[in-house]
Formats: C-alpha cells, structure tokens, sequence
C-alpha cells in the first residue's frame, strides 16, 4: 500500500512538472526549475560512484565538461538532432572513463580522490589555452531561443537518472556496489569482483554526468570551454548528495531543491559570492552532526510525529 501511495506522489508530481509551461511562461520560474532539474541529474550521476559505491570522485566535472563540449560540437557542427547530440556528449565522456578507468582506480584513498581533482584540473587548464574564446550560439538559434524545449529535455534526463539509480538501488550490482562502499576488502574476500563492480559504476556515473553536460550545453548560449571543468561543477554536486542524503534516491532530489532555493535566496542578499561560503559551512555542519543529511532529518520527524499520533 505505502509503494502504492509513493507511487501516486512521485506520478503526480512528475505530471505536475510536465504541465508547468502550459501553466505559466515566467522565464524565472522555468529556469529555476530547468536549473534544479539539472542539479538532480548531476547529483545522482556522482552519487551512483560517490554515495552508492564510496569512491569520492573530486574530477566529476571532467564528464560534465567533456559531454557539454561533445553535445554542442555534434549538434552545431554535425547538424545531428539534439538528443542524438545528448546522447554523444554521454558517450563520449563514457569512453573517456572507460579509457582512465583502470589506471584511476589503481588509486586508493585520498590518492584516488587527489587523482580525480587533478585530472579535472588538468582538462580544464588544456581547454582554456586551447580554445580561450567564448562559444556563442548562433545568431539564427538565439533569435529562435525558447526556455521550454531547455525545460522539457532537462526533466528528461532528470527522470532518466533518478530511474537508473532506483534501478540500482535495488539490483544485484547496488548490492555488490554498496558492499565494496562499506569495506571494499570484504567485498573482495566475499567474492565480489571489486574492480569490475567500480569500473561499471564510474561508466555508468560519466555517462549520465555527459548527458547533463550535453543539456547545459543545450541551454548556455555563451560559455568558455574551461568554464565547464570548473571544481564548481563538481562540488555543488557532493554538496547536494551530502546535504540531500549520501546513497540514497530521494537526497540528491531534496538537495536540489533546497541547494537551487537557496543559492537564489543568498545570492541576492550577500554580496560577493559569499553565498559559497555559507554553503560550505553548511557542508561541514552537515557531515558532522548530520550524516545522513536531510533525509535523515526528515526520517526522525516522520517517526516522532507517528509517535505523537498514537
């Protein structure tokens, strides 16, 4: 009956996002809901390898920059429909994984989480020398721009995420992925080829990060090259996870929500860009006193006020 129930909410939910533009036309509320969207797609693509399979990967931004970059050169250059484009921008950061892959996971620990930050640092230093110039859309696409075609793929690929981490989360590969999170040395004694399990996660995990490049590529009208592989793509994404839940589907959801909300929010009253910093005090709150994030949060007040009605 409870799945029944949660069945019903999440269907009338995603009905409700689906008729959003035929509700309204207020560019604020279609971008801060495209934004959100496109949070929820970034946060659950790293907590597939961060949250599910405990490898902190700190180069996430590497596949969101490589998707965006092969997106929009497929489909300006090639002339190819977008979401063929989408879809390159996927599967090229996918063979990018699948060709570091090995050599990044021979890195444990604190190397493994060093080895990704560098990586992405290293992509980002090549295409702000390579190509320093700014990207513009074309004149001929600009006049035509539309928030709303923007709007409906970013709840694709949203949707698309959020089912692939439901898959897992209940597939024998969740349950090998979640053993190696909780002591990768058992997992292996226990049978559980640990390689294989992380490299599967991590292409899984690149493919949709290069699917949420490809319709931020999409979206942008204008963007250096480097600007993509900024840490920021990165750690907004941990930020989320920790803050919504690690290893959970709904977390990253609700910290997306709460992430984009807020982020408006504080923009607009503190000066600076100070509103990163709040954020990563927020972070730091979070991990200790929270660890199960909002989540967890929730949970309790769920059970305190069943508690109180009985």
């Amino acid at each position: 009956m409870n799945n029944w129930k949660q069945f019903s909410i999440n269907g009338g939910i995603l009905v409700l996002l689906i008729l959003v533009p035929l509700i309204t036309s207020r560019t604020d509320v279609l971008t801060w809901l495209y934004l959100t969207l496109v949070y929820i797609a970034l946060s659950q693509s790293w907590n597939i390898i961060g949250g599910y399979t405990g490898q902190i990967n700190l180069g996430h931004a590497a596949f969101f920059g490589i998707g965006a970059l092969a997106a929009r050169y497929i489909w300006l250059h090639f002339g190819l429909p977008l979401p063929l484009a989408v879809l390159g921008g996927g599967l090229a950061s996918m063979i990018f994984a699948l060709a570091i892959g090995v050599l990044v996971f021979r890195l444990k620990g604190i190397y493994f989480i060093i080895g990704t930050l560098v990586l992405a640092e290293i992509l980002r230093l090549i295409f702000y020398t390579i190509l320093p110039e700014a990207d513009v859309m074309p004149m001929k696409l600009l006049g035509a721009y539309s928030l709303v075609p923007r709007y409906y793929l970013s709840l694709l690929i949203a949707v698309i995420t959020v089912a692939v981490v439901y898959w897992i989360s209940r597939s024998r590969l969740g349950l090998g992925l979640m053993s190696i999170r909780d002591d990768e040395d058992a997992a292996e004694a226990s049978g559980v080829d640990t390689q294989r399990y992380k490299l599967l996660a991590f292409n899984i995990s690149t493919f949709l990060a290069g699917l949420t490049g490809g319709i931020y590529a999409y979206y942008s009208a204008a963007f250096r090259a480097g600007g993509l592989f900024e840490p920021v793509w990165t750690f907004d994404a941990v930020i989320i996870v920790f803050v919504g839940g690690v290893g959970t589907i709904a977390g990253p959801i609700i910290g997306s929500v709460f992430f984009v909300l807020l982020k408006q929010i504080l923009s607009l009253y503190l000066p600076g860009g100070l509103h990163v910093a709040v954020f990563g005090v927020l972070f730091i709150i979070v991990v200790l006193y929270l660890p199960g994030g909002l989540i967890e949060l929730m949970t309790k007040f769920r059970k305190r006020t069943s508690a109180g009605d009985q």
